[in-house]
Formats: structure tokens, C-alpha cells, sequence
């Protein structure tokens, strides 16, 4: 049986398109476009009808879709019932005995239904002959799911109370106790208390299995029959969190719309809407819940089938750690925080600070499984604070904890440490909480693990807690949590230099994030995938995806995504040797306050800074910015961060005193794991030998810069190498190119758009795909053509197709 509903990740995958769609979904947002196909199901057909009766409100994000498939397309609704109501009545009533099998819950008891009442199928050859639907060996399968809705809503209210009564009574199995409550309480005339205790106990064990789709189907139609407003209320709610978990982001806020939880809206604000707001929202709602912290019903976020657990992470208690308990109390909040435009915060909280939403937990084994309403709450409050930027709400998220006795979460009091220049004490927590990166375990956790292992510089350990995070979280039936895990396995892939990986599993996080509503993570997506583009030297690209960053974070108040973009555009112009542009922009991002700027970036973008002011003659700056920074490599101990403290100090030192530096950065480069950085490293040192006249050396290195660059697929960087070897003297390597890989020459985003036209897709299609403009789509299969010395894509299909080959072979 297919069920009209298709797995949210299903709904995920980016459709095939047709004219009917291209024309109108041309001037809208990649965000937009993505949400309009899953409402619809991928018909592009409804798609076209859907768009134009979309509000500005919803088109611009800021309100939810229509979830009502008659608000949806009304039109092609009317289109298929008046085709289903041309057939007889017998096959009427078996394809709505059928579609209620698989509408809007799919149950896989139509034969035994069929058998139950005696019903001739026979009469479905009437259905096959008109194309409407056909019967197989499971059941009957429509010709599509807007087909299956209308052969459902055809029915009279009274046919379909008896269609679902019917299917109630011959699921008796164990394991059907959720779709014999669900047919019940379709069937019923009107509101039970009864009925609707019944759906919410069954919400809570679909839930209990990763079926969240179900248990939001569950717990609003036991919303609906309930006759307690209160009780509707709080059932209303736990649909808007099982919605939210299942990836159904407009269902989830449509729901919480109407279930009047400020604590659940500012939930959901963190993910799609206003950080700021949502920290407000959230910081009351912690005051609130505190005095009934120890019941569970107390909050729609309390249980663990909740928003809040979905949206970041099991909270645990710090006070495993004396430095978690002191980095909770007020008095940790009366520490200044370094201020000023040229100040640089502690590594550890700006490199945690690129997390979102479950970025703040050292979890223990033995809290993670009671965590309170409260503490939910606050650690929603403190992610928030963490987006915007405005790390001194860190500080005041410590201090209402202590005040209402509420136990902070690990890494709340990690990065309110770190941020009050408690570095040791920052670090044994972080340490504790990157520790918890098994294989199976809960995703939010490892993600945490991820998070605290970015910051301490254990990129490695950090890539492998992403990836199971994302894996944990499809095995739970939580599409949500996936974009999350693999917005922090970006860092990881571009420090040790995978853009293409990285870049390909960023573009996918990013069609999930725009999938299952989370606006905000999709933003901070964009600025990595412009910070790929910059490694790859892909200027148009870097630039027009750090402008559709900046201009959404800007508009919501997101310092966090806002500085990484402005940090991708400074990088690319640092890599391209446009050093006074690089150190503009690096000086502007230090001055930038919250909302616009985030000093966690501004930390990781250092080392970086340091080099374009030494290009520039600025050295003082410089060496304000590497103070602080060599302060915390020397409190974590991380090779990578030594060895970048190391090459500043040699870009500070003169003459031959540099050299000393270079050779231990490039030792403590062997230990770590950010090869990119390793390259740059060799690339600068091989430049200081040359000018010092040791070419020999000066040679080894530079060529070692360069066959790194090389595999990294950054040529702008690559030819920094050659340049510095041409100024030797030296004949410097051509781009590799293997003679049975002609698409060798081509970047990480230039192949990707080579494979899609090769498919068969036109520019806006792969532009779409891609959150990209037809412009620069354009731009990229020019370059491929001329990089491949071809003229047609029916060459490039050939070209590809050889270079295939080997592989399949």
C-alpha cells in the first residue's frame, strides 16, 4: 500500500519539474520553492496553483503555508473528485475504503476490510480502466496522492465514519493499537473524553517507535474530540511538536499558532523567525516552567517527544563538573566580557558559537533521560543568545538559573567560562561533553559532542559525531535534527580540506533544511557552502551565496551565520591575494556588534586576519588579535590551534626569526588534522625562504603547497604557489590533469553542475536545485566548456560518460 502522506524525508528530495511549474517558480526563493513542492507532494501542478495564492507574509517565510489540501489546490482537488464521482457506486466506495487505509494514516488493513464486508473488488476494473487506480497483490494503488485525497473527500461524512469503523474493527493485531485508535476516532460522531485519551496514549507510543507522523495525526484528531479547552490546548501543542520532529515545519507552526504556548512558539522562532525574539520568549517561559519543573506534563517541551528535544538536545546537569556549577552562578555573570572592536574573544565559545540550536549541553548519561520543562527552556534561551551573537545573554542566561534554582546546561556553563576567561575551566567541560560521540546514541548529544569537539580543535572526532548524529536521527524518525548535524560537519570538512564532500553534503543539508521549515539553519547552511565556494575559488558563487546569507541574517538578527558569510568573502579575497580587501573585511567583522557580527567568528578568523594585516603593514592590530587567540591554544592544546598561533607568530617575527616559527607550526600541522591550513602554512613559509634566498628549501615547500592545493581543488590558492615558484626561478607543475579524467580540472561546484546538465536538466532546474541563480549557472557551464574544450552539452554527456568508466568498471 502507498500512503498519501510520503515519509517527510521523502518529501525532501528535490522533483523533477515540468513547464507548468518553471514559469511561476522563477521569481521566488529556493526556500520557498522547496516548502511549496513537499505541501503539495511534488505535483508541480498544485505547485503552480498553490503559489499564486500564497500570501507576502508566507512567501516571504514569515507566516506558514496551508496545510488543508483545499487551501492547497482547490482546483485540481475539484479536477480529480469529479472524475472519481463518474464511476460507480460500488468502486466509490472501495477506492474511499482504500484511501482511508492510506489517508492520511496508513493502516494495511483494506483486504482484510474487504473481506470483513463481504465487498466485491471487481468493481475496481472500472477504476483501473479510467486510470484513477489499480489493484495489486497489498491493496490499491492510486495514480497519485492528490487522486487519493480526493477519492477520500468524495465520500459523504456518514460513508467515511463507516469506512473508518469498518477498519477499526479488524485491526486487532499487538502492534495496531495506533491505527485502531486512529480509525476510532475518525469515526466518531463528535467530541469524547474518552476517545480522546484513547489517540493521545496511542500518539505516545508511535511516537515511542519513531513514527512522528503518525502520533501529529494522532494527537490532533485528539485535540479535536477532546472537550476540555485546556486539555485541547495541551494536545494541540504535543501535534506541534511531533509535527515539528517529523520535519512538517508549517504544520508544526500552524499548529502552534493555535495552541497559544509562548514557550513552543519561541521554540519554533529559534529555528524560523527573530533569534532575539525567540530569547525573550524563551527566558520567560523558563520562569514559568521552573516551579513545576518535576512534571512532565507541564510543558509541551518537558517529554522527550517534545519540540524541544527535537530542536536541540537532552539537557544535562553541569554540576558533574565544579567548573560547570561555578560557570552557573550570578557571580560567573558579574565577569566583564572583553569588548571593543579590535578584542578577541576565547577561541572555545566562538568556535562553539557556529552551532545552533543544541549547541550548548554537556550531557551525562544520568540526566539525559529527565531533563525538565525548565531546563529545556533555557537551553533553547541560551542557543538563542548563541544565533544572535549577543553573547552577554549567555551571561544573563547563567544568572536566571541560578536565581531559579534551574541546573544549567553543561556547555552553558562551558562557553559562559570561556567567555568570562576561565579558559581551564572551559576546556575540562568541553572535554567532558566531546567525549560522548558513540556510535547509537541519542542525536542531539552528538551533536553536542561535535560541537565541543570544533572547539577544542579535534576535527576528526567531530566529523565522525556529525555523521552519527544524522544517522541516529533517520534510524528515530527525526528529519529534523539532520540539517543540524550537518551544518557542524561543515566546519569539520572545510578545516581538513573535503570541499568537495563537504560542499555536496552542505548542499543537501541545505534542501532539508528548506524542506522541513528550519529558515535559520538554512541561512547559516548558505554562508558554509560560501566559505566552500571560497576554498574552491569559486568567486561568483562565494559572493552570491554569502549575499543571500547576509541579507537574510541581517533582517532577523542572526550574528552568527552574518559574520561567517562575511568571513567566506574575506577568505576569498585573502586566498586571491587581495589583501587590503581581505583585511578591510576582517577589521569590519571585528567591529561588528551582535546581530550583525559574532565574536566566535571573529576568533576563528584570527589567524587569518593576522596574515592580511602583516601583507598590509598593520602589524599592531595583529598582534592584539594573536594575543588572545595563543592564549586559548595554549589552554586547550590543540595541535591545529598551536600550529595557527605559531604561523602568526613567525608572520609577526622578522627575517630569520620567522623561520624558527614555521618549522614548529608545521610540526604541530603533522599532529592535527586541518590539512587545508597546513597547506597555507607551507605556502607562506616557502614565500619567507624565498625571500630570504633559500631556494632550496624555499622550492620543497611551495611545490608540497602546491600538490596540496592541488588535491583540495583550490586552484586561486594553487596559483599563489606557482606564482611564488615562477619568482624562484622555478618551473612550476601544470594543473593536473589525469589523461582518463578530463573532468579533473573542474571545481567541486563546476562538476556538480556538469553532472546535472549531463542529466538532462535545463539551467533553472540545476539553479533551484542549487539555490542559485539561472546567471550563475550559466556562468559555471561556460567555464566547464571551457575548461573540457567542448562546445555542446551533447559532448559533455559524452565526456562524462568516459570519465565514468573506470569507476564502473
Amino acid at each position: 500500500m502507498t500512503p498519501v502522506n510520503p515519509p517527510p524525508l521523502d518529501r525532501t528530495s528535490p522533483p523533477q519539474r515540468t513547464d507548468a511549474w518553471r514559469q511561476p517558480a522563477a521569481g521566488i526563493s529556493e526556500g520557498v520553492r522547496v516548502r511549496v513542492l513537499r505541501a503539495v507532494y511534488g505535483d508541480q501542478r498544485a505547485a503552480a496553483e498553490l503559489l499564486p495564492r500564497l500570501t507576502e507574509r508566507q512567501l516571504t517565510g514569515t507566516d506558514p503555508f496551508p496545510t488543508a489540501p483545499a487551501e492547497l489546490a482547490p482546483a485540481l482537488l475539484r479536477e480529480h473528485r469529479a472524475e472519481i464521482r463518474a464511476l460507480p457506486d460500488d468502486t466509490r466506495l472501495l477506492l474511499l475504503l482504500a484511501a482511508a487505509d492510506q489517508y492520511p494514516v496508513s493502516t494495511d488493513a483494506f483486504l482484510r476490510a474487504v473481506v470483513a464486508a463481504r465487498l466485491d473488488t471487481r468493481c475496481l476494473d472500472a477504476a483501473e480502466a479510467a486510470g484513477i487506480a489499480h489493484a495489486g497483490a497489498g491493496g490499491v494503488a492510486f495514480r497519485d496522492a492528490w487522486t487519493r485525497i480526493a477519492a477520500y473527500e468524495t465520500g459523504t461524512p456518514a460513508d467515511r465514519r463507516d469506512v473508518h469503523r469498518l477498519l477499526a474493527r479488524v485491526l486487532r493485531g499487538e502492534g495496531e493499537t495506533p491505527s485502531r485508535s486512529w480509525h476510532r476516532g475518525a469515526g466518531a460522531l463528535g467530541p469524547s473524553g474518552r476517545l480522546a485519551a484513547e489517540l493521545s496514549a496511542a500518539a505516545g507510543r508511535a511516537a515511542d517507535t519513531g513514527r512522528l507522523a503518525v502520533a501529529r495525526t494522532l494527537a490532533e484528531r485528539a485535540a479535536a474530540l477532546c472537550p476540555d479547552p485546556a486539555e485541547q490546548h495541551r494536545l494541540t501543542a504535543r501535534a506541534a511538536a511531533y509535527a515539528w520532529r517529523s520535519g512538517d515545519g508549517d504544520r508544526a507552526r500552524r499548529l502552534a499558532s493555535t495552541a497559544a504556548d509562548d514557550a513552543l512558539s519561541g521554540v519554533l522562532a529559534l529555528r524560523t523567525g527573530n533569534a532575539t525574539e525567540a530569547f525573550d520568549a524563551l527566558l520567560i517561559g523558563v520562569g514559568v516552567a521552573a516551579p513545576t519543573a518535576s512534571d512532565r506534563g507541564a510543558s509541551p517541551l518537558a517529554a522527550p517527544p517534545s519540540v524541544a528535544s527535537s530542536a536541540a538536545t537532552p539537557v544535562a546537569s553541569s554540576a558533574a563538573t565544579p567548573a560547570a556549577s561555578r560557570a552557573a552562578t550570578p557571580a560567573a555573570s558579574r565577569t566583564a566580557i572583553p569588548a571593543g572592536p579590535r578584542a578577541v574573544t576565547p577561541v572555545g565559545p566562538r568556535a562553539a558559537t557556529p552551532a545552533i540550536p543544541g549547541a550548548l549541553t554537556s550531557v551525562t548519561p544520568s540526566t539525559i533521560t529527565s531533563p525538565t520543562p525548565a531546563t529545556h527552556l533555557l537551553a533553547r534561551a541560551t542557543e538563542a543568545a548563541i544565533y544572535t551573537g549577543d553573547l552577554r545573554r549567555l551571561r544573563e542566561a547563567a544568572r536566571v538559573a541560578g536565581r531559579l534554582g534551574v541546573v544549567a546546561p553543561g556547555t552553558l556553563g562551558g562557553l559562559v567560562a570561556a567567555f568570562d576567561g576561565r579558559y581551564a575551566d572551559a576546556r575540562d567541560l568541553l572535554k567532558s561533553a566531546a567525549g560522548r560521540c558513540g556510535p547509537g546514541g541519542d542525536p542531539t548529544v552528538l551533536i553536542h559532542a561535535a560541537i565541543a569537539a570544533l572547539l577544542l580543535g579535534d576535527h576528526t572526532r567531530a566529523a565522525t559525531a556529525t555523521v552519527r548524529a544524522a544517522a541516529s536521527a533517520r534510524a528515530r524518525g527525526t528529519p529534523v535534527t539532520v540539517p543540524q548535524a550537518m551544518e557542524f560537519r561543515a566546519y569539520a570538512d572545510f578545516w581538513t580540506g573535503r570541499p568537495r564532500a563537504g560542499e555536496a553534503a552542505a548542499t543537501d543539508a541545505l534542501w532539508q533544511a528548506h524542506a522541513t521549515g528550519q529558515d535559520n539553519g538554512a541561512c547559516h547552511l548558505q554562508a558554509a557552502l560560501a566559505m566552500f565556494a571560497a576554498l574552491t575559488g569559486d568567486a561568483d558563487v562565494c559572493r552570491e551565496r554569502a549575499a543571500t546569507a547576509r541579507s537574510y541574517a541581517l533582517a532577523r538578527g542572526l550574528g552568527l551565520p552574518a559574520a561567517l558569510a562575511q568571513w567566506a568573502l574575506a577568505f576569498l579575497d585573502l586566498s586571491s591575494g587581495r589583501f587590503a580587501a581581505a583585511a578591510a573585511r576582517l577589521r569590519a567583522l571585528a567591529g561588528f556588534g551582535p546581530g550583525h557580527g559574532h565574536r566566535a567568528i571573529r576568533h576563528l578568523a584570527t589567524p587569518h586576519y593576522v596574515e592580511a594585516a602583516v601583507r598590509t603593514g598593520d602589524t599592531r592590530v595583529a598582534r592584539v588579535a594573536h594575543a588572545d587567540y595563543e592564549r586559548w591554544a595554549g589552554t586547550v592544546l590543540s595541535p591545529d590551534d598551536l600550529a595557527l598561533s605559531a604561523r602568526c607568530r613567525a608572520l609577526l617575527a622578522p627575517g630569520e626569526e620567522a623561520v624558527d616559527h614555521y618549522r614548529t607550526a608545521l610540526h604541530l600541522h603533522s599532529r592535527g588534522t586541518r590539512d587545508f591550513e597546513r597547506a597555507r602554512t607551507e605556502l607562506l613559509f616557502g614565500s619567507a625562504l624565498r625571500r630570504l634566498r633559500r631556494r632550496t628549501e624555499a622550492r620543497d615547500r611551495l611545490h608540497s603547497a602546491l600538490e596540496a592545493f592541488d588535491s583540495f581543488g583550490a586552484p586561486h590558492c594553487a596559483t599563489q604557489a606557482r606564482t611564488e615558484l615562477r619568482a624562484l626561478g622555478t618551473p612550476a607543475a601544470p594543473f593536473r590533469t589525469a589523461p582518463d579524467s578530463p573532468t579533473a580540472t573542474l571545481t567541486a561546484q563546476q562538476l556538480l553542475v556538469a553532472r546535472m546538465a549531463a542529466d538532462g536538466a535545463t539551467n533553472r532546474e540545476i539553479a533551484a536545485r542549487l539555490a542559485l541563480s539561472p546567471r550563475t549557472i550559466d556562468h559555471h557551464l561556460r567555464g566547464v566548456f571551457t575548461r573540457l574544450g567542448i562546445r555542446s552539452r551533447i559532448e559533455l554527456v559524452r565526456l562524462l560518460a568516459e570519465s565514468d568508466e573506470p569507476e564502473s568498471g
